[in-house]
């Protein structure tokens, strides 16, 4: 083998991680769980009171979770 085929063959080996996979999987499955709940439902945000779609406010929370967690491994890894 040549080093630039290793080397290709190694960063796809690191890229596809048994972590990583588990975690598309779960994305996936979240996703598909938001947009089967289609249901309009309402929601209190402190004083008003709102009617949207559940998957509305599902993926919602999912992007601000998202974004909670990626921010911690951002500030995680500058500590290091």
């Amino acid at each position: 083998m040549s080093p630039k085929t290793s080397k290709a063959s190694r960063s796809r080996n690191e890229a596809m991680t048994p972590g990583r996979i588990v975690v598309l999987a779960l994305a996936v499955l979240t996703l598909v769980f938001i947009f089967q709940n289609t249901r309009p439902t309402k929601i209190r945000l402190l004083i008003p009171e709102v009617t949207v779609p559940l998957w509305t406010a599902l993926l919602a929370m999912w992007v601000i979770g998202v974004l909670c967690g990626a921010s911690f491994a951002y500030f995680r890894k500058r500590r290091k």
